[in-house]
């Protein structure tokens, strides 16, 4: 095994965009076998979980923070009970001490890391995957998601250990699968505290408002919580603060199914006919309003993110992360003008966030790689030290949006984290402020090709090549094509990034491939008032020429 750069040879990562996940399957007779099932297969078990702990204790020291505390938390899925014990059982074995907080979204478990001063934060989720997978989230003791380094030693190590024959006796898997100390109350800790976050959270943000009660908002307002953690607590918090609300994924088979933001696109509308006859429950039960009219919200199954439907003329649409952070710079402005804001949005943003200032705010702007780790990287060097809420935050047009938050236990120590629950309160505090202005919105377009091999891409391979050079000539036959420039990204191994100008507009177009699937994404962003004839199909070609030379 040999590094270069960056960058592992010879080995494959445990970890995706977004941590590991995978099928849940029953565990495997070896953890060489659980390794090769991952890589394999796409499917996880206890056995691999255990190795994990075990992994994750061993770099432990290495870590930012004092102490050998891990909390763990997870969300519903049936067999995320299996994991938890395994998971577990690795860690106490290997030395750490254990705090279990139960039932919770992601956003709460990075709280609960910086409320309990913990070494290491581990959510046991896989996001808006169907409820037949699951996986882990690893954060430090900021609450802050690990770095590629940080994985792939996690990964060195956990290849090592399995190499070793480690038994364990029937008495120790016994009690080293139980927390050291038990938070979760029966499922009831967590979703007691997150609408306390959530209050004083709200108490800070006079930048996008100062009351929810002027938002242009259905009654009741629909909400669809992926049948998570916050869809056991969200709507009567709501309610708390005088928006009547009615959680619908509660009526879901299970979670993620039917229901969520994983079930939405940033850039989805319906006629009213087309919504009722949708098999997702959200749609389905939204009732038709006037155009602006806020009239539902989608979180996905581990409430980090957040989409908003509001009505149109003729039926729906989906109010996109992109949409929703043009509203907050719009409201501040309005309501603290003259100050300085740092935004920075992924490389799948609409062009026109970045390239449109907000009048009244002097804005920087930053482009990060794919991933809301990516944001809090760029906005962690401004320096979160602030007696009132930092000026700045990130946005992903997944309805990623990640805010300051105070520390808990610190004074004048902010943090940064994307909870769902929050996007939408700022939003809905933004709305009742700046009304029904819409964004100014360039052109985009995002597909995938399913059933590659991922190692046939690079981003700087002959493939790549070929890809770039058919871009350009296609792309310049509809205009004037300047200021080319290919490259990469930090924290995007394989990201082929192409910037320009055609016919003096902004231009980009990034190839990279997924993180968690056997699946690359082309995604094509003009910026305002360039003509998009022709974008699609540049689009189809380039996914033609992948499919054909990396399908599996």
């Amino acid at each position: 095994m040999i590094y270069v750069g960056d960058s592992m040879v010879n080995s494959k990562r445990l970890f995706g965009t977004d941590g590991i996940r995978g099928k849940f399957v029953a565990p495997s007779s070896s953890e060489k076998l659980a390794i090769a099932a991952l890589h394999d297969e796409r499917v996880i078990c206890s056995t691999l979980m255990r190795l994990v702990g075990e992994s994750l204790a061993r770099i432990s020291d290495t870590m930012p923070g004092e102490g050998a505390n891990v909390v763990i938390g997870w969300d519903q899925r049936p067999c995320n009970e299996e994991l938890v014990a395994s998971l577990t059982l690795g860690l106490r074995l290997a030395g750490c001490s254990v705090t279990h907080i139960g039932i919770c979204s992601t956003p709460f478990l990075h709280y609960s890391i910086l409320q309990n001063n913990a070494r290491i934060g581990c959510m046991i989720t896989a996001s808006h995957n169907p409820v037949s997978d699951s996986g882990i989230k690893v954060f430090d003791n900021q609450g802050y998601k690990t770095s590629p380094q940080v994985e792939d030693e996690i990964t060195l190590i956990a290849e090592a250990l399995a190499q070793e024959e480690r038994e364990i006796d029937d008495i120790d898997r016994e009690n080293f699968s139980n927390a050291d100390v038990d938070l979760s109350d029966g499922g009831n800790w967590a979703q007691q505290q997150h609408p306390l976050w959530l209050s004083k959270r709200m108490q800070g943000w006079s930048d996008f408002g100062r009351s929810l009660s002027h938002a242009n908002i259905a009654d009741p307002l629909l909400l669809d919580c992926s049948k998570g953690a916050p869809s056991t607590w969200l709507a009567a918090w709501l309610g708390e603060c005088g928006i009547n609300s009615k959680e619908v994924s509660q009526d879901a088979t299970a979670m993620n199914e039917g229901c969520g933001a994983g079930e939405l696109s940033p850039t989805d509308t319906w006629t009213i006919d087309e919504a009722s006859n949708e098999s997702h429950l959200l749609l389905r039960n939204v009732q038709h309003a006037p155009a602006g009219t806020i009239v539902g919200a989608a979180l996905d199954g581990d409430g980090d993110r957040c989409l908003i439907i509001e009505a149109t003329e003729t039926g729906y649409k989906v109010v996109d992360g992109d949409a929703i952070a043009d509203l907050l710079l719009k409201a501040a402005a309005r309501n603290n003008p003259n100050c300085q804001w740092h935004l920075a949005a992924s490389i799948e943003s609409d062009l026109a966030l970045l390239s449109n200032p907000c009048p009244g705010l002097e804005i920087k702007t930053s482009e990060t790689a794919v991933g809301d780790r990516w944001l809090s990287v760029e906005l962690r060097g401004d320096g979160l030290l602030a007696e009132q809420m930092p000026k700045l935050f990130g946005v992903e047009d997944s309805g990623h949006v990640v805010l300051p938050s105070p520390h808990p236990l610190l004074e004048k120590h902010w943090s940064l984290v994307g909870d769902g629950a929050a996007t939408l309160v700022s939003y809905l505090l933004a709305k009742s402020c700046i009304g029904n202005d819409e964004m100014v919105r360039g052109w985009k377009k995002r597909i995938s090709v399913s059933n590659v091999d991922r190692n046939l891409w690079d981003g700087r391979n002959q493939l790549s090549d070929t890809i770039a050079d058919i871009a350009f000539k296609q792309l310049n036959e509809l205009g004037e094509l300047t200021h080319w420039n290919r490259h990469g990204l930090a924290g995007e191994e394989n990201l082929m990034l192409i910037e320009a100008s055609l016919n003096d507009c902004p231009l980009s177009l990034g190839i990279r491939n997924s993180g968690t699937q056997a699946k690359i994404s082309i995604s094509l962003r003009l910026g305002i008032g360039l003509d998009h004839s022709g974008m699609e199909a540049i689009l189809d070609e380039i996914a033609s020429i992948l499919a054909t030379n990396m399908r599996l």
